[in-house]
C-alpha cells in the first residue's frame, strides 16, 4: 500500500506523543503494574488518534482502516507491549461493533467519549471456562421489565480495572450457541473514572509473566441492571458481531507486532557489533548474520502478508482467513525472533530491564490472546475447506 502525507502525519504526531508522553514512564508503569490510562487516553483523544476510523458525527476522522494500521505499526514503538495493547483495545477490539451497529443514542454516550480519551473501554468475551472457544460462554442477561439484569464472570479482561464501560457478550437466550448471544454495553462505574455500580466486583488484579503495565482483571457481575436500549445490534446476533470485531483485533495485532520485531534486530545486531569475543565481535560471527537476515526476512514477509489483508479489509472483503494468517505468524515470529536475539545477548538478555528480554515476556501473549495460535489454525483451516464446523 502506498502511504499518503497523511498517513506520515499521523505517525509522526504518534511518535511525538510516545517519546514526550509514554516512553519515559514505561519503567515506572511496568514496575507498578499499571498505567494511568485516563491521562493517557485523554492526550490521544485530544490529538484525534482514538477516533481515525470511526464516524465524524462522534468525534472521529472518519478515515479507512489504513489508518489504524499505521498507529498500531507505529504503537510499536513504545517500550514494552502493555500500553499499546490498552489502547488497542480501546480503538480496536471494544469499539469497532459500536460503531458499527450500535444505535446513535448508544454512541454518543459511550463512542463519542472513548474517541475524546473521557472514558476507558474494555472487551468482556472471556471467562474462567471460555477463553478461545467464545461460543462456549456463561455469563448472562435475562430481562426484567426493560433492563436486562446481567450475570456472569469475565476474566483476562485488559482495562478492566480501570475502565468506565465494558461491551460485554452474553447469553440473551438459549438454543443455538452462535445465535443466543447478544453484546451489551454495561457502564462499570458511575462515572469516568467513578465507584464501581451495585452488582460489579473486581474480584482481582491478575498477575501476568508479561505486559506488566497492562491491568488486567477477573470481573464478577451479580444481577447488575442494563436497560435492554444499551444492546449492540439485534438481539442473538453477538457471536456474529463479536467475529467481525476480531477482524481488526487481529489487523491490529499483526500490524502493532511489526516495529517491535525490527527494533528487537535492529538492537541485536547494535549489540553484537560491540559484544568482543573470539579476537572479533559478534556480529563477525556468519552463523549470527545469516540468522539475522533470516529474521528480518519473516518480518518482511509478515508486514506484506498484513497489509495486504489490510488493504482488503478497506476494500470490504471478508480477511477472517487473511487476518487470520497475519495474527498466527505475528504471534509466531514474536516467539522467534525474541528467542533468537535474546540468545545473543548472552546473560544481558536474561536480564529483567532489557529491551529484549521484555518482549520475550510481552510478545508470548500474541500466540494465545485474540484466539490461540491453534483457533487460527482451525479457522484457516476451515476458509481452506479442510474442516468441517462442529453443530453446537
Amino acid at each position: 500500500m502506498q502511504l499518503t502525507h497523511d498517513h506520515e502525519q499521523i505517525r509522526d504526531t504518534l511518535i511525538r506523543y510516545i517519546d514526550e508522553h509514554i516512553n519515559p514512564h514505561v519503567d515506572e508503569w511496568e514496575e507498578a503494574e499499571m498505567f494511568p490510562a485516563h491521562r493517557v487516553f485523554k492526550g490521544l483523544g485530544e490529538l484525534g488518534l482514538l477516533g481515525l476510523t470511526k464516524p465524524v458525527e462522534y468525534g472521529g476522522m472518519g478515515l479507512d482502516y489504513s489508518y489504524g494500521m499505521v498507529m498500531a505499526e507505529t504503537l510499536g514503538r513504545i517500550r514494552c507491549g502493555g500500553v499499546p495493547m490498552a489502547i488497542g483495545v480501546q480503538t480496536d477490539m471494544c469499539t469497532p461493533a459500536l460503531a458499527r451497529f450500535g444505535s446513535d443514542g448508544l454512541k454518543r454516550e459511550f463512542l463519542a467519549p472513548a474517541i475524546a480519551g473521557d472514558m476507558v473501554g474494555c472487551i468482556g468475551v472471556s471467562e474462567p471456562g471460555a477463553g478461545s472457544d467464545v461460543a462456549a460462554i456463561k455469563s448472562s442477561a435475562r430481562k426484567d421489565g426493560d433492563d436486562y439484569l446481567i450475570s456472569g464472570q469475565k476474566m483476562w479482561i485488559t482495562n478492566s480495572l480501570q475502565a468506565d464501560w465494558m461491551c460485554m457478550l452474553v447469553n440473551t437466550g438459549g438454543g443455538n450457541l452462535h445465535k443466543n448471544k447478544s453484546l451489551v454495553m454495561v457502564p462499570m462505574r458511575d462515572g469516568p473514572g467513578g465507584k464501581l455500580r451495585p452488582g460489579i466486583e473486581l474480584a482481582r488484579k491478575i498477575r501476568k509473566i508479561g505486559m506488566n503495565s497492562s491491568d488486567t482483571g477477573l470481573i464478577y457481575f451479580d444481577d447488575v441492571r442494563v436497560p435492554q436500549r444499551y444492546r449492540i445490534g439485534e438481539e442473538g446476533q453477538g457471536f456474529i458481531y463479536q467475529m467481525q470485531q476480531f477482524q481488526e483485533e487481529r489487523l491490529w495485532a499483526a500490524a502493532n507486532a511489526l516495529y517491535a520485531l525490527d527494533e528487537c534486530i535492529r538492537e541485536t545486531i547494535e549489540y553484537a557489533q560491540q559484544r568482543q569475543m573470539f579476537g572479533g565481535t559478534l556480529i563477525d560471527q556468519q552463523w549470527v548474520q545469516f540468522k539475522l537476515v533470516e529474521l528480518q526476512t519473516e518480518v518482511e514477509a509478515l508486514r506484506a502478508l498484513t497489509w495486504s489483508a489490510g488493504e482488503r479489509y478497506i476494500r470490504g472483503e471478508d480477511v477472517l482467513q487473511w487476518a487470520s494468517m497475519a495474527k498466527l505468524k505475528a504471534g509466531r515470529l514474536m516467539r522467534e525472533v525474541a528467542d533468537t536475539c535474546l540468545q545473543f545477548w548472552g546473560g544481558m538478555g536474561f536480564t529483567w530491564d532489557n529491551r529484549v528480554s521484555r518482549l520475550y515476556r510481552d510478545g508470548r501473549l500474541a500466540s494465545i490472546g485474540g484466539g490461540a495460535d491453534e483457533v487460527m489454525m482451525g479457522i484457516i483451516a476451515k476458509t481452506m475447506g479442510m474442516a468441517k464446523r462442529q453443530p453446537r
